[in-house]
């Protein structure tokens, strides 16, 4: 049997509560979408959806295995990797299809023909589409569904890691277990018309200070008054012109604070847990400095640095995805995050081209009403399935 065959042959669909949910999930993936999210895979707890995953792959005669952090990884053609990660943020969403009323002749509003038979269509009921509710079916489930039937059909390598949404472990592991791909697609939601080119570096650490206790009525700063200066001086240091685009600037985070008299009563102390996101633009070292020359006592330790990401737009790679989209009707956007992913780590490890792509709106990331169209999703696996036939095929 055929790599390509045998995609179109899985039956991953599970038992629908009706009969409309059933016609919503008939269609390849769509099954092993609605069973990832139904997992819950939260950072540090991603096993069972890992496996589920796995027996897509060993299901359609693919090889697969779980490295020793746990990422899924299905070796294929290496001329692209695909790649997006099985972690989702905490927080429960209750796992449902509903029924999205749309445009009359497409899904969502956009462009599209309906297919006769039912295959891979994008919509159905006459004009409305369905949406999976559930955590992670944004970020980033959906892209990562999408890709492995992507590397089904087309042999592309296939990698789903661990730990992206928290200190990215098994993308770190990936760069430094196996030798590069010839090109790496990231999966996070940019929309299935629009290609990720650009991401921010992330420096984040721990502000520590102590002083001596004492009378509140005394007019010396006490460590808490230290704290608050010095991220004062940082905020001020990195305030940027109002003309300044988000991406191209150095934005500033406390995600933590804490202060008080020490278990002894000798001293006060103070810590400020703060994040900095660093554009193409400057360098995590460039940043880190220019925050250290704020202190005025106090010592700041940080955490291993995310450096930022742009890709070149004219690329093959990003334009194999331009050919695709219109393919489907669209009209490509070109994007830049102002958050940071995994393809940062691959990109500096990695002189290969890359993009970032998947089915998704990235506005719903994390949200408490994070929710898919699967005609969306469809049409994300077919653009997949598409750039990685390129890809593999070296059809320029």
């Amino acid at each position: 049997m055929s790599v390509s065959e045998s995609a179109e042959n899985v039956t991953d669909i599970p038992e629908a509560s009706d009969e409309r949910h059933h016609t919503a999930l008939n269609t390849v993936g769509r099954g092993l979408l609605y069973d990832l999210v139904s997992i819950p895979s939260p950072s540090g707890d991603e096993q069972v959806a890992a496996e589920r995953l796995a027996a897509f792959f060993e299901a359609n005669d693919r090889e697969v295995f779980l490295d020793d952090v746990g990422n899924v990884r299905a070796p294929g053609n290496d001329a692209v990797l695909l790649t997006s990660h099985v972690d989702t943020v905490p927080g429960e969403v209750p796992v449902e299809i509903r029924t999205a009323e749309t445009e009359a002749g497409g899904d969502s509003g956009d462009e599209a023909a309906v297919d006769d038979d039912g295959g891979d269509g994008d919509v159905v009921d006459g004009g409305n589409d369905h949406e999976l509710w559930g955590r992670g079916s944004v970020d980033a489930t959906g892209p990562l569904a999408a890709m492995a039937v992507a590397a089904v059909r087309t042999g592309a390598s296939f990698v789903g890691v661990v730990g992206e949404e928290t200190d990215s472990r098994g993308a770190r592991y990936l760069v430094e277990d196996r030798s590069p791909p010839e090109a790496v697609i990231n999966g996070e939601p940019s929309g299935w018309d629009g290609i990720t080119l650009g991401y921010r570096g992330f420096l984040s650490g721990t502000y520590v200070t102590t002083s001596e206790s004492g009378h509140t009525s005394r007019p010396e700063p006490n460590a808490i008054q230290d704290a608050i200066a010095w991220w004062n001086r940082i905020e001020a240091a990195f305030d940027p012109d109002e003309w300044t685009p988000v991406f191209e600037q150095v934005t500033t985070k406390p995600v933590g604070f804490d202060g008080g008299l020490s278990a002894d009563g000798l001293s006060v102390e103070a810590t400020v847990d703060v994040q900095l996101r660093v554009p193409p633009s400057s360098t995590v070292e460039a940043v880190r400095e220019r925050a250290e020359a704020e202190l005025d006592g106090g010592t700041v330790s940080w955490k291993e640095p995310i450096p930022p990401t742009m890709s070149d737009p004219r690329g093959e790679l990003a334009r194999a995805f331009r050919v695709a989209i219109r393919g489907e009707g669209g009209d490509p956007r070109l994007l830049r995050k102002t958050g940071t992913s995994d393809v940062n780590l691959y990109a500096d490890a990695w002189d290969r081209p890359m993009v970032t792509y998947g089915p998704g709106d990235s506005a719903l990331d994390h949200a408490p009403d994070e929710h898919l169209s699967l005609s969306e999703f469809d049409r994300g696996v077919r653009v997949l399935t598409a750039v990685c036939k390129r890809c593999v095929s070296g059809d320029d």
